[in-house]
């Protein structure tokens, strides 16, 4: 196994010191709210954005939309479409909000984060009809909220990365809008849990093998379901044809190994990705920049690559 950042260590005794239970020794009512509780002791204040506001569509689903700063109100964004991480079970728009908005600030563009329904209260495909619906709405409100129509990409981090390469495979078949940038920081592309990096991931580590399959048997308790291409994109037929692609990946990660397969797919399929791999880091990595320094470089180059894909990239082709 690859050294792992100092940083990365200090935070590790830390959480075995303060006693720290693994999220599958706890109900998912209870993991929500120890997740929440790490959002500051993890996580830099804020940033400052050009506009924040939260919109509820008519199906009771909240966005937060996210304008960064220095962008002019009535100016033609570019816009990202946000799936937060948390293996379907944990996590909301607060505990990514500070990402969305250092990402909209570095790239200058619109961020639409979705508060999408959580497992096991809600299966698969809950989460995925309401990211599916979130991009249906902003393509279809494009005018109202300044964006550019033929500009959205998708992206998000572990389950938001699921989510995300899943929406752009479904804007290849026509079955979404068409994105033209896909960014899955550390996907989970595999629900069968196959990957060698599963069996070397667990332990010591604050996500393990068996903090995955915890989160897996919530979302998919069906193990028929995890074959299916909407919860295990690695799986699908075929990559060809989606958008280009930035894929990060870890280490020290039981999703290290099924990221890294998946980039590997996209480039064979002709598709354009850039994969970022850090042999010294771990999953989650990106919310934990009060701690780990590298986070903080990883967020900016995520941000720029999204800001020069959705700024000076080929514009998704639209319907007539």
């Amino acid at each position: 196994m690859p050294t792992l950042d100092p940083q990365v260590i200090n935070l590790l005794d830390m959480a075995r010191q303060t006693g720290r239970l693994p999220f599958e020794a706890m109900t998912p009512e209870a993991a929500r709210i120890a997740y929440t509780g790490n959002r500051d002791l993890m996580q830099l204040p804020a940033e400052e954005v050009a506009m924040v506001r939260d919109i509820t569509l008519p199906d009771g689903l909240v966005l937060r939309v996210v304008r960064g700063i220095g962008t002019d109100a009535s100016a033609v964004l570019p816009c990202l479409l946000f799936l937060h991480g948390g293996g379907w079970v944990i996590g909301d728009l607060e505990s990514h909000d500070r990402l969305c908005r250092r990402l909209a600030n570095v790239a200058g563009i619109c961020v639409v984060a979705v508060d999408y329904r959580l497992a096991p209260e809600h299966r698969f495909p809950a989460a995925l009809d309401d990211s599916l619906t979130a991009l249906q709405w902003i393509a279809a409100n494009a005018d109202t909220l300044s964006i550019a129509r033929d500009r959205l990409a998708v992206g998000g981090d572990s389950a938001g990365g699921n989510l995300a390469a899943v929406l752009a495979l479904m804007g290849r078949d026509g079955t979404a809008p068409r994105t033209m940038f896909q960014s899955l920081i550390y996907p989970v592309v595999d629900l069968t849990a196959a990957s060698q990096s599963y069996q070397r991931v667990t332990s010591g580590m604050l996500l393990t093998a068996a903090t995955m399959h915890y989160f897996i048997d919530h979302y998919t308790p069906d193990p028929a379901d995890r074959t299916d291409w909407r919860a295990s994109p690695l799986l699908a037929a075929s990559l060809a044809d989606t958008p280009p692609a930035l894929v990060v990946t870890v280490a020290h990660d039981p999703l290290c190994d099924e990221g890294l397969a998946y980039a590997k797919r996209l480039e064979d399929d002709g598709v354009r990705v850039t994969s970022l791999h850090l042999n010294d880091q771990i999953h989650g990595m990106l919310l934990m920049g009060k701690l780990i320094n590298a986070s903080n470089t990883v967020v900016t180059m995520v941000g720029t690559a999204i800001g020069a894909a959705l700024h000076h990239g080929s514009a998704s082709p639209q319907p007539d």
